[in-house]
């Protein structure tokens, strides 16, 4: 089942994290809220082919040798002076190491939350919020210094490979990505090295 996302502006005296744990305990069913670009977004519920092709990217990475590829955490991003800009829950990742000591202390200190830093690569499948994916998410991870974003544009048959991360000054909403590798869905995706090629099929069926 797909819905619509829901999006509320997040009032700026109001911490996110403590923002994001009220609308998790107000719900009546399970839901991991996220925040971007000072708005607090409860995706849509994804169906099958959306987990079903993310878990399978997920282990193309995991059959290449890239055994912190994950899914599930839940990852901070903050400005030069700590404050909170984004609150990500990725389809799946690839992680630069293991939770150190540090890593876990910060998830403490911020409610669930891992340090964004520990990711070389994130990969989204768009459900029915296909601008957030496309916007301020591509804006949230480049600000953040994301190595790699893979997205899934299940909308337009797309599949894309961004790269080259760019933050021209201090506001997150101005970064991007200079290179853009696409190519349709059913052919396969090419990424730099030292990533496999995916096989982006699986988004064809279903």
């Amino acid at each position: 089942m797909s819905a619509e996302p829901i999006m509320e502006p997040v009032m700026t005296q109001v911490d996110p994290i403590d923002l994001l744990s009220a609308f998790e305990e107000a719900s009546p069913m399970p839901i991991r809220p996220e925040y971007v670009e000072g708005t607090a977004i409860v995706p849509p519920q994804p169906n099958d082919n959306h987990n079903d092709g993310a878990f399978k990217l997920a282990v193309q990475f995991f059959n290449a040798g890239f055994e912190l590829a994950g899914m599930g955490n839940g990852y901070r991003a903050a400005d030069k002076d700590g404050k909170t800009t984004a609150l990500v829950v990725p389809d799946l990742y690839i992680r630069r190491r293991m939770p150190t000591e540090l890593d876990e202390s910060y998830r403490t200190a911020h409610k669930g939350w891992y340090p964004i830093d520990m990711i070389a690569l994130i990969g989204e499948v768009t459900s029915t919020n296909l601008e957030t994916d496309t916007g301020p998410k591509f804006r949230a991870y480049a600000a953040a210094g994301v190595p790699v974003y893979v997205l899934i544009d299940r909308h337009s048959k797309t599949a894309h490979c961004y790269t080259d991360p760019v933050l021209p000054g201090d506001d997150p909403t101005e970064a991007y990505y200079a290179t853009d590798t696409k190519v349709d869905l059913g052919d396969p995706l090419t990424l730099p090295t030292p990533y496999p090629t995916l096989d982006t099929a699986p988004f064809l069926q279903g």
